[in-house]
């Protein structure tokens, strides 16, 4: 069994998707039995955790300029790009194409791909994934966003379900650039992405308990330019 695992490179990423689409089936079926107040204190649970999960992050780096500067070229770049603009106009066609009336389909889509997709463990699992490891972390996402997704689903409707499609394209790119790059994977890289992945799931908490809203999509490419920037410096 263990042998069949390995020998698919995105098992763990595959594992992960499924995971969410059962998940958020299940909360979509849970939401009309559950009182809104209910729904409402474990969406608030969800972004407390969220802001612990990522202060927890954002400690690993070993080098703050790397950091920072890793945030703000990522942030001058997404908004060049517009990633969040080009994700939601992405999300509204699903909700289109499949006529969904539930308006909160594209906040349920984004946020769902955000969290499942810049955490610690997507980062770790698919760098070890793709070094060629049994995808340890990665099936125990599985478990974790399982739980969370029916959470999620329940609160924020179908777009939960539908960021399973993303959310495979992201993790399973993720293992494959890890196994083609491996030779430059050391572990301060792994601690700047984490870092980097650490101040996105901040802004995603405050964003959830509705603190303040940001354009945390748009942060992304920071992922890219902490690998770059520590594997200049390392």
């Amino acid at each position: 069994m263990n042998e069949w695992i390995q020998h698919i490179p995105i098992f763990g990423s595959l594992a992960n998707a499924a995971a969410v689409l059962a998940g958020g089936s299940f909360g979509l079926l849970m939401r009309s039995r559950l009182p809104q107040r209910h729904v409402e204190t474990a969406f608030h649970a969800i972004g407390l955790f969220t802001l612990f999960l990522g202060i927890h992050m954002a400690a690993k780096t070993q080098n703050f300029l790397v950091l920072i500067f890793s945030l703000v070229l990522g942030a001058l770049t997404g908004e060049a790009l517009n990633l969040e603009k080009r994700l939601d106009n992405f999300a509204e066609g699903l909700r289109q194409r499949f006529r969904c009336e539930n308006d909160r389909f594209v906040q349920g889509f984004v946020t769902a791909f955000l969290l499942f997709c810049t955490g610690s463990m997507t980062i770790l699992g698919a760098i070890e994934e793709g070094l060629g490891g049994y995808p340890n972390l990665l099936l125990a996402k599985t478990v974790l966003d399982g739980f969370s997704s029916v959470a999620l689903a329940a609160s924020l409707g179908p777009g939960v379900v539908a960021a399973s499609v993303p959310l495979l394209l992201f993790q399973g790119g993720l293992t494959l650039g890890a196994r083609a790059f491996q030779s430059l994977l050391s572990q301060p890289v792994i601690d700047e992405m984490s870092a980097v992945g650490g101040i996105l799931l901040l802004g995603l908490g405050l964003s959830l308990l509705e603190i303040r809203r940001f354009r945390v999509l748009n942060l992304l490419p920071g992922l890219l330019f902490a690998a770059a920037l520590s594997s200049l410096l390392s």
